[in-house]
């Protein structure tokens, strides 16, 4: 059982900052996915990033981003992985949502929400115009 608890969203200009972490508690194996997704209202759950974990290799081959956030957000991990980061920077109004951290238990490296089994609870992230 993995517990993931995300923190660091706020309310923030167009064009700004903002980092995300995903602290994780209880043992995963040595090969997962970490996902980030999101949700605005009255819309579906969308894929923003992923990092998948081999042991304890990370490279650049291993991560993966929405279309809608490629060049602008960036998934990283702690030197221990106990904490996954989501660093969003040149923030529009579109980005707008709850943002979620999921894991892949599989490491299928999936874009799918459905694919993901353990969720945390949100964060909620206000870009304004």
């Amino acid at each position: 059982q993995v517990q993931l608890r995300e923190s660091g969203g706020g309310l923030v200009q167009a064009g700004g900052s903002l980092r995300l972490s995903c602290a994780a508690n209880g043992r995963t194996g040595s090969r997962y996915t970490v996902g980030w997704f999101r949700q605005a209202p009255g819309k579906e759950r969308e894929f923003v990033a992923a990092i998948r974990v081999i042991g304890i290799r990370v490279s650049g081959d291993n991560t993966k981003y929405g279309d809608s956030v490629k060049g602008r957000f960036t998934i990283y991990g702690d030197s221990a992985w106990n904490t996954v980061y989501l660093q969003m920077n040149s923030l529009k109004p579109e980005d707008t949502a709850i943002y979620y951290c999921a894991v892949d238990e599989d490491d299928f490296f999936s874009t799918s929400a459905l694919h993901y089994d353990y969720w945390g609870q949100g964060t909620q992230v206000s870009v304004s115009s």
